[in-house]
């Protein structure tokens, strides 16, 4: 049975529908990150299973019993939100009891738990300390060890890292995974930041316009995308897109690219003789070369140095623009030539009006 279940959910507000039906079970232990761009639904569709939302179609279960009309308190959830929403005027120690303390739960029992959530996040010397005077990662540190005390069935994570700076957030990331390691609970993260999603999840759900876009494990979305959206959201720096057609031949089918790059191929049976395509390329998968082999030239616009790895911002002959990820440090100059090479075997193509993939070989 799963710990969570969402039976096509929809939420509108007034006459705007912003959730379009959607289906989800969150198993045991799993955690699980929705991403998706501003105004995609998903902190909307956490606010649903945390009870502060109600849906206007569909329910939500917990543990196989039906909550849409729950309260939010007694739904075994425990929530972290983008602000902290820390109480200034207390101390660590008084945040992390506070909302055992209108549990009735004895003294001895809410101490314990504080102290344990307080060793967990290595928080125990900030305990008599009140927010004001604490780091923005101590302060998220109390807002998970506040939602830790309540030992919920399911954590809930709001945008939690999107106030810190970019280290911090990276540090903070490697504490949340190891969170979940030690503590086993199941947890549904709620971010923006791809990256996010794809260091920390088991599975990622993609959410676009309300609607679910693909379910998976972050390796299967980033090697196997469901459509040009997934693939264009899923990697950084995303994945480059050149238009072409499959056209139909004597012995076959053959890919042929408005950039000038051409290659038999064997799609799945029921292709058009002629069908519109958008091809994609990630940038890491590119060959280049700088002494005239490849297949497609490109004139070097701009380029990043990062020393270990090295981003070339090019521009072919239709204007399309292509973006080159290289693990090695190479010398380059604005306005020269490259001559850039698509391996077969890391190629993707969508087509159709939903720019669905194109199985192919």
């Amino acid at each position: 049975m799963p710990t969570l279940s969402l039976n096509k959910i929809r939420k509108s507000f007034g006459a705007i529908e912003v959730i379009h039906g959607i289906d989800l079970d969150v198993h045991e232990g799993e955690f699980i990150v929705f991403v998706g761009p501003s105004g995609c639904g998903k902190s909307t569709l956490l606010r649903l299973i945390a009870g502060l939302e109600h849906p206007s179609g569909g329910d939500v279960n917990i543990l196989g019993k039906r909550v849409n009309d729950v309260p939010s308190s007694d739904r075994g959830l425990a929530m972290v939100f983008q602000s902290y929403a820390l109480y200034p005027h207390m101390t660590v120690a008084k945040n992390l009891s506070f909302g055992l303390e209108n549990t009735n739960m004895s003294r001895a029992k809410i101490a314990e738990r504080v102290q344990a959530a307080a060793e967990l996040l290595q928080i125990e010397q900030l305990l008599a300390r009140r927010p004001g005077q604490l780091s923005g990662g101590q302060r998220q540190r109390v807002a998970i060890g506040r939602a830790i005390v309540r030992e919920p069935v399911v954590f809930l994570f709001d945008e939690p890292l999107s106030n810190l700076d970019a280290e911090l957030r990276m540090q903070m990331r490697v504490e949340i995974s190891n969170l979940h390691a030690q503590l086993s609970n199941t947890m549904i993260y709620v971010t923006h930041d791809q990256v996010e999603a794809m260091t920390m999840a088991d599975r990622i759900v993609v959410l676009r316009g309300g609607n679910v876009e693909q379910i998976g494990r972050p390796l299967d979305l980033y090697n196997k995308p469901a459509n040009k959206f997934v693939a264009g959201f899923i990697g950084a720096p995303r994945m480059n897109f050149l238009s072409g057609r499959i056209v139909r031949g004597g012995a076959g089918h053959r890919l042929v690219l408005n950039a000038g790059y051409e290659r038999d191929i064997r799609p799945e049976p029921g292709l058009p003789d002629d069908y519109t395509v958008t091809a994609g390329i990630r940038p890491e998968a590119i060959h280049v070369s700088l002494d005239g082999n490849g297949d497609i030239n490109a004139e070097v616009l701009n380029f990043e140095l990062l020393g270990a790895v090295t981003y070339i911002y090019t521009r072919l002959g239709t204007g399309d623009l292509v973006t080159v990820q290289l693990p090695q440090q190479v010398d380059l100059k604005r306005g020269q030539t490259i001559h850039m090479t698509f391996p077969a075997d890391s190629l993707h193509l969508f087509g159709g009006e939903d720019e669905v993939a194109i199985p192919f070989s």
